[in-house]
């Protein structure tokens, strides 16, 4: 695609200010309905299901929220509008959905003024919105992942109707900017940098529910950077389904890695982290701008997924395992302290036991901090769906532990080489009474003893390694 044709495809994405006063019109009417509704504040139940992209999502409706009016309960029973946003990449993820909307109907029946919204990436499926409105006729609004910035329009003509409010055409996507984020917390942020993806993985239903791939300008990925920073962020994460692939369809000398160097040129003290990478987009000018951006966290996610060349092929993700390790090969010469961590699909359709045997001498050769494990979910509309799958869900299980069992034990030896050093930690919080933690830069989570009764939250130290566990380790402050 030429430059002048990639400029004119990204405006017919982006949302236009026009629209977007609409919606400020539409925020200052739903302001006025609910002062005249409710005596007091309404409040908002917000749960999240799903990826991180899902929770900056929710960052951004809370916001929405916020603006109209919201103020916000952890307590479902007092909320006057509950919204769970939802999680279409496994099965168990809609099943927790189904049940917890089941369970707030008892809420409906005594209070008729209760808002019940339901919104992500399970109701970008027609056959789950079809399900809902079908067999939930409590729930009030329904919307997909590309109409979030109309979110106020929606929540109106629910107010003012009474009548339920479904907005979840097919779309390829679009990006809406302004839009207020109420974040929650005051110093790690999620930043997306693009939406969408175009990979098509055969077992993935992502393109489908949240379009094709679509980069932010550099100028407002920018500007919400500074702001970050300015507002005292010191853990930035920036978002996308392959971030890898951030610039393709902007027409613009702009890539990932000079993305990441002009982050990192920011002033202040405060950490990058960066995911997804798909490992056929990961190049080498990546690795050496992580290499060399102080500020770039010296941990990569890489998901490989499988081990074996023919089920990557069947996967459709258009990389080989030689070409992978080479990568991680690369990545450990320019970074020798790198953590890496995966995602692994055990029991894809027709994968054969010696093929599974290959994933597992895959995390053996690479040794991976820690893993994310998952047996194959099957999705209706994807490839993989249909595809035969002999192997029972009791054979699966089974390797499934041995992947895990070898992850455990390496991941206990990674640590154990921990002991005795001293890293940089983000304090994020108390683990339990008198214990705070923290994430190295290569996202391992350390314990350690407050000193003083001091509460460093959201405050870089320094900490010593004193005892490594399997999956974390604990320490002592020595700053």
């Amino acid at each position: 695609m030429r430059p002048l044709e990639k400029e004119n495809n990204r405006k017919q994405k982006l949302i236009t200010d026009e629209e977007m006063d609409k919606q400020r019109e539409y925020s200052e009417l739903v302001k006025t309905v609910l002062e005249t509704r409710y005596h007091k504040k309404p409040l908002a139940f917000i749960h999240t299901y799903g990826c991180q992209g899902n929770v900056a999502d929710s960052e951004r409706i809370q916001g929405i929220l916020e603006d109209l009016g919201y103020g916000f309960t952890d307590e479902v029973e007092k909320a006057d509008l509950i919204l769970y946003n939802t999680c279409a990449i496994r099965e168990h993820a809609e099943d927790r959905i189904y049940g917890n909307v089941g369970a707030v109907k008892k809420l409906k029946r005594e209070n008729p003024n209760l808002i019940i919204a339901l919104c992500g990436c399970m109701m970008q499926q027609k056959r789950v919105s079809d399900k809902i409105i079908k067999s939930y006729p409590f729930v009030d609004l329904i919307f997909g992942t590309h109409v979030v910035h109309r979110l106020p329009e929606m929540l109106y003509r629910v107010l003012c109707t009474g009548k339920r409010v479904v907005e979840n055409s097919d779309s390829d996507g679009v990006i809406a900017e302004d839009i207020p984020v109420r974040r929650d917390s005051s110093f790690k942020g999620w930043l997306p940098i693009m939406y969408g993806c175009n990979n098509f993985c055969t077992y993935c239903i992502v393109p489908y529910v949240r379009g094709r791939e679509r980069s932010r300008s550099v100028e407002n990925i920018m500007k919400e950077a500074r702001e970050l920073v300015a507002s005292g962020c010191k853990d930035i994460t920036l978002l996308g389904q392959n971030v890898n692939s951030y610039g393709k369809d902007l027409g613009e000398d702009v890539n990932f890695a000079k993305l990441l160097r002009m982050i990192n040129d920011i002033d202040g003290d405060f950490i990058i982290r960066f995911m997804t990478s798909h490992p056929k987009d990961c190049t080498r000018e990546l690795l050496d701008t992580m290499a060399e951006c102080d500020k770039v966290a010296k941990h990569l996610h890489l998901p490989f997924q499988s081990g074996n060349n023919r089920v990557l092929s069947e996967m459709n993700r258009r990389y080989t395992r030689e070409q992978y390790l080479e990568l991680v090969r690369y990545a450990r010469e320019v970074m020798p302290d790198l953590s890496m961590t995966s995602d692994v699909i055990v029991g894809f359709p027709g994968e054969t036991y010696d093929e599974f045997k290959d994933t597992l001498s895959l995390i053996e050769e690479v040794k991976f901090t820690s893993l994310y494990t998952f047996i194959f979910s099957p999705r209706p509309g994807t490839k993989a769906y249909e595809m035969p799958d002999p192997v029972s869900r009791e054979e699966k299980g089974r390797r499934f532990k041995e992947l895990t069992d070898a992850q455990e034990r390496i991941a206990a030896e990674r640590t154990a080489k921990m002991k005795d050093k001293v890293y940089r930690v983000l304090c994020e919080g108390y683990a339990r009474p008198g214990i705070l933690n923290g994430r190295t830069q290569g996202n391992v989570m350390i314990e350690f003893p407050e000193k003083s009764g001091v509460d460093m939250t959201g405050e870089f130290c320094t900490v010593k390694v004193t005892e490594p566990l399997t999956w974390i380790v604990r320490g002592e402050l020595i700053v």
